[in-house]
């Protein structure tokens, strides 16, 4: 009989030590799963930083300076300049540039070029004439017209000399009056409508003619007449003080305009030059039409 009771108790010690392993087992926490592995991270660049450019200098002009004042002398080389040019100018209907009907002769410089002083030169020196319209049925009302002086008597030449067309840089070509103020007087035939003078002085070096005055006039006495031209800055000629300026003699001439005036006769005077005290005339062409 103890011997079964101890067997019972055996068993049921067996058992509770079985139950209680059980338990342990059942209470125990499972073992922490390993964390996932971190994403690779790729190396950071630095930022790359734009290329600095340089500050750009704005350009720097060059210093204006104001006009100089007139000139008072020229170069001899400076009159050869061609006359302005007739490209951007606009000729009306009917009209033709002066220039175009005019026969220019051939050009000469004798002797060693010089700088010449003249007191009314434009500012910043002498210039070229400037193209001038003028109707297309005008002729040279001067060629071979009756010329008067005031010089009854020249040094060289003959007063016919000055309206016969020849107009060359070159002896028996020209007529020389005395010294101081002189003129030369053309009588066109009749009133006619006047819209150029041209004047070739003396080209046979470069030069400038003093107080050249033209007038125009319908009685050969000048009582009443016009001036159209005036380059006798202080009135040293006693005929009025001019507004208008010197120019150096070559062989383009000087055209002087006059705008469709009429007149029969046209006075032109001079009083010497920067190369001596005579008064030479080489050719005058006065361009218009027999007045209406």
């Amino acid at each position: 009989m103890r011997n079964r009771r101890f067997g019972i108790v055996a068993i049921a010690g067996a058992l509770a030590l079985a139950m209680a392993a059980l338990s342990c087992e059942k209470t125990k926490e499972p073992p922490p799963k390993p964390a996932p592995p971190k994403p690779a991270v790729a190396p950071t660049k630095p930022p790359v930083k734009p290329p600095v450019k340089p500050p750009v200098k704005p350009p720097v002009k060059p210093p204006t300076t104001a006009p100089t004042t007139a000139p008072t002398t020229a170069p001899a080389t400076a009159p050869a300049t061609a006359p302005a040019t007739t490209a951007a100018l606009k000729v009306p209907a009917g009209m033709i540039v002066l220039k175009d009907i005019v026969k220019l002769p051939r050009p000469r410089f004798i002797g060693t070029p010089k700088n010449i002083r003249a007191d009314n030169f434009p500012p910043g020196g002498p210039k070229p004439d400037k193209p001038l319209p003028v109707p297309k049925d005008v002729k040279n009302l001067a060629e071979g017209r009756k010329i008067a002086a005031s010089d009854d008597e020249p040094v060289i030449g003959e007063l016919e000399y000055v309206t016969d067309g020849d107009k060359e840089a070159q002896d028996g070509s020209f007529v020389e009056l005395g010294p101081g103020k002189q003129h030369v007087q053309i009588d066109l035939g009749g009133v006619s409508e006047i819209f150029a003078i041209v004047i070739w002085h003396d080209h046979r070096s470069a030069q400038v003619y003093r107080d050249v005055v033209a007038q125009v006039s319908n009685d050969e006495h000048f009582i009443e007449k016009k001036t159209v031209f005036n380059n006798d800055h202080d009135n040293s000629s006693g005929l009025g003080l001019g507004k208008n300026y010197e120019w150096v003699e070559t062989f383009h001439g000087k055209t002087l305009p006059v705008a469709g005036l009429k007149g029969r006769y046209v006075r032109l005077y001079s009083n010497g030059s920067t190369s001596g005290d005579e008064n030479i005339y080489t050719e005058v062409e006065i361009y218009g039409r027999p007045a209406k």
